[in-house]
């Protein structure tokens, strides 16, 4: 994407967009958290997430495009990120919600480690040497030195790894496998894993009126976040988005202070913007080498 075809303010009002869906299914876990486990809220958020699917799938003339093609692939995939979002979803209840941000900033970090092992890509310099800028960013935030490190930190820094790997399977799977079935599956596999974990012990708790609400906003969040940075990369670089993208941990930071007195900690303020700077220095290596390779093609 050149200088004329960007389109940084169109990406911005996506971004803004993606900010608030994510602090908005923040918010709504840690209020259903209360009367629903973390597979209950899994198995409705697929329950809506495949609705919505399909009902696009049908409005757009696209259900031809869901099939099993790989359906290994996108089992193991969804596998990751059945246990990744679990994981996520049981933090949420237990540690600030700025802190688990920022320890889920680290995802891309973990992507740039595992990919050469993956995806055959190349371990650059860079690479190394944002992946220990970014560690050293993890263990301010999680603050070891002052506090010990829990079972909830722990799943925290877990999902972030859950969440790489999932990339990494939808990296390989969009190379053959259109979005359509890359969406189908995703909400289809995850239902059925959420419900046989939801109701292993024959008692699935159903939500109550005042849940639905939250149940609603879980469901929809993540798709619309997502929909809304695919679309703001699609107007602008990675480069412009990253940092917009940032912004949510300031933003879900101020919400927990108002609705749940969580404190604003500097350190992990500080440890999130040491991340955040190694993902902007891998994403500017990246560009630089996308920018070389497409003018050595054109010469």
């Amino acid at each position: 994407m050149n200088d004329e075809q960007s389109q940084p303010l169109k990406a911005a009002m996506f971004m803004t967009g993606a900010m608030f869906s994510f602090t908005l299914m923040a918010v709504s876990g840690r209020e259903l958290s209360a009367s629903l486990d973390t597979f209950e809220i899994m198995t409705y958020r697929s329950a809506i997430g495949l609705v919505v699917v399909l009902c696009l799938a049908l409005m757009n003339g696209r259900m031809d495009e869901i099939s099993t093609n790989r359906l290994g692939l996108h089992t193991v995939r969804n596998l990751f990120h059945f246990t990744g979002q679990n994981l996520w979803l049981y933090a949420l209840i237990y540690i600030p919600l700025s802190q688990l941000f920022a320890f889920e900033f680290t995802s891309p970090l973990w992507i740039a480690l595992l990919a050469p092992l993956f995806l055959g890509e190349k371990m650059s310099r860079t690479r190394i040497l944002s992946f220990i800028l970014g560690f050293v960013g993890i263990l301010i935030v999680a603050r070891p030195e002052s506090a010990p490190i829990t079972l909830a930190t722990g799943a925290a820094a877990a999902c972030a790894v859950m969440f790489a790997f999932t990339t990494i399977a939808t990296k390989s799977l969009s190379r053959t496998e259109p979005t359509t079935s890359i969406m189908f599956w995703l909400t289809a596999i995850q239902g059925v894993l959420g419900l046989v974990c939801a109701g292993y012990d024959m008692d699935i708790t159903l939500p109550t009126l005042a849940d639905l609400p939250w149940v609603v906003f879980v469901g929809l969040g993540g798709l619309v976040a997502h929909y809304c940075i695919t679309t703001a990369l699609k107007l602008a670089p990675a480069t412009i988005v990253a940092p917009l993208e940032f912004l949510r941990l300031p933003l879900v930071a101020v919400v927990a202070f108002f609705l749940y007195g969580e404190p604003l900690v500097a350190a992990i303020f500080i440890g999130a913007a040491l991340v955040f700077g190694a993902n902007y220095l891998n994403i500017r290596a990246e560009n630089k080498a996308n920018l070389a390779r497409s003018q050595a093609t054109a010469h």
